[in-house]
């Protein structure tokens, strides 16, 4: 096996901090890495960490779990057994883009003279955060401030408030805020971790419309028939003289402010962004639920999202925190880079499994398509004992998601000559996706440790409501599957098989 030294990110650019994972200096070396470790996502709807000017990038993206495109998997040669159709997640429309250009200029972080910067997500407030103070090239000062949420409490919401004040002079400021689908996508050069790349585009046009600050898309996906709308909605205040106007077409829209900027007054933009999708509904009603959202947002102010935000975070971490003063036999390891680590795989983990109502957690959560956005044994296995111990609620939506793909489970069973049921290795919509014969077919080993989890359930919680009413059929489905398979002890007491 190749082992290689690991390229850590220097300490003077990302330094310890135990609530907050910071940047300290724009650093392109590591811009693919702080793309997933900057993601903001609530377990339905995921945001990488990419600049809000959308440049420079390594690979934008924006996901809604369990939101996939099918696909016909091809053999060499057919063989019993073998999945049919493959699962991938769907790179949907980006609404984060916000470009901004000062005396006609575009700020470009690459080429920018920056006399401050810093990045950082706040794991106690659940908001990615920057400020900078760009100096253009005629020596005029400019404070960008920004800050990024997807909401917990609010499932389809996401918004940003995005600051602009000039320093020390006068400029014509413009403030672009788009949406953009882009229907093209990287091919996966046969590394089983990356997503696979589609010839055709994934997403069709539905609808598209412009209401004042506010625009709206609806698509479909080609092949899975999945719909879906995004939304944008503006709230915007200046004492500047301003305008606007907007546009959109099928795969884009935007709005864009045009400011006369006095030094030291704030130019202030806060923009809403919701997503809805659904495997039944047209996207007609999908838009009518997008402007609903955008409706309640709009009523309420940023502020008020940033307060629930951080209610339903104290929440949290009053479950799940834990302290730690130091190793004295690990010098370099700081008590406070400890705290950091475990805080940050802590908040990833929320973010990946907080508001996953109806769909499971995806290998690298959702940020990313990195192994298509699939749901495997991980998430029984390391994901489930932290839930059912700190969020049970959300330990049973999980579990509640297996047992909605119960009937695919035993017609997988029956394809392999097998009865009771046999739960994919990896899957979205709960059939078998994996095209990789040693892992998808030949190995049964996922069963296990979905009714490992129930039974962990059921025991922590004393939820036997839910074992009676679904988990009781999970389990005996599961021992039939093992009992045609023949992995079983005629010795072991009867009493204690289940």
């Amino acid at each position: 096996m190749l082992q290689r030294e690991p390229i850590n990110p220097p300490r003077y650019v990302y330094p310890p901090d135990p609530w907050r994972w910071v940047e300290k200096q724009f650093y392109p070396n590591f811009l693919a890495q702080m793309e997933t470790l900057f993601s903001t996502a609530n377990g339905y709807l995921g945001m990488r960490g990419v600049f809000e000017e959308g440049a420079p990038v390594w690979q934008n993206g924006t996901f809604i779990n369990g939101f996939y495109e099918s696909w016909p998997i091809v053999y060499g040669e057919e063989a019993y057994g073998f999945a049919k159709t493959g699962q991938t997640i769907v790179n949907v429309t980006d609404s984060k883009i916000i470009k901004l250009y000062v005396d006609d200029e575009p700020f470009y972080l690459p080429t920018a003279h920056l006399l401050s910067f810093e990045r950082s997500l706040d794991m106690r407030c659940g908001t990615l955060d920057r400020e900078i103070v760009w100096e253009t090239p005629s020596g005029k000062q400019v404070s960008i401030r920004s800050r990024r949420l997807v909401s917990f409490v609010h499932r389809h919401l996401a918004a940003i408030s995005y600051e602009v004040t000039l320093l020390n002079a006068e400029a014509p400021v413009v403030i672009s805020s788009e949406m953009h689908y882009d229907p093209t996508a990287a091919a996966s050069e046969g590394d089983p971790r990356l997503t696979k790349g589609f010839k055709e585009r994934i997403l069709l046009p539905q609808q598209h419309y412009i209401k004042e600050r506010r625009i709206i898309l609806g698509h479909i996906t080609r092949n899975s028939q999945m719909t879906l709308a995004c939304g944008i909605e503006h709230w915007f205040e200046t004492k500047c003289p301003y305008f606007y106007n907007s546009d959109c077409s099928e795969d884009d829209g935007k709005v864009v402010f045009c400011v006369d900027a006095q030094p030291g007054v704030p130019i202030r933009l806060i923009k809403y962004m919701t997503y809805h999708s659904s495997r039944h509904s047209p996207t007609q009603e999908l838009c009518e639920r997008a402007e609903r959202t955008l409706d309640r947002a709009i009523s309420h102010d940023f502020d008020d999202l940033l307060a629930s935000q951080r209610q339903y975070l104290d929440d949290f971490w009053d479950r799940s925190d834990v302290k730690i003063d130091g190793d004295p036999t690990y010098p370099d390891v700081t008590p406070e880079l400890m705290q950091q680590v475990l805080r940050f795989n802590l908040f990833h983990i929320l973010q990946a499994s907080a508001c996953s109502q109806g769909a499971g957690v995806a290998a690298k959560g959702l940020t990313s398509q990195a192994y298509e956005g699939h749901y495997f044994w991980d998430m029984e296995i390391y994901v489930m004992p932290f839930l059912t111990y700190t969020a049970p609620r959300v330990a049973k939506n999980l579990l509640m998601f297996r047992y909605s793909i119960l009937e695919q489970a035993r017609q997988r069973a029956r394809e392999v000559n097998q009865n009771g049921a046999l739960f994919p290795w990896r899957t979205i919509n709960g059939e078998e996706a994996s095209a990789y014969y040693a892992a998808g077919t030949a190995q049964y080993h996922i069963d296990a440790d979905i009714v490992y989890a129930l039974k962990k359930y059921v025991e922590v919680t004393g939820d036997e409501e839910f074992l009676f009413k679904e988990g009781a059929e999970m389990l005996v489905e599961t021992a039939r599957m093992w009992y045609s398979l023949g992995f079983f002890s005629r010795t072991y007491p009867t009493n204690k098989i289940l």
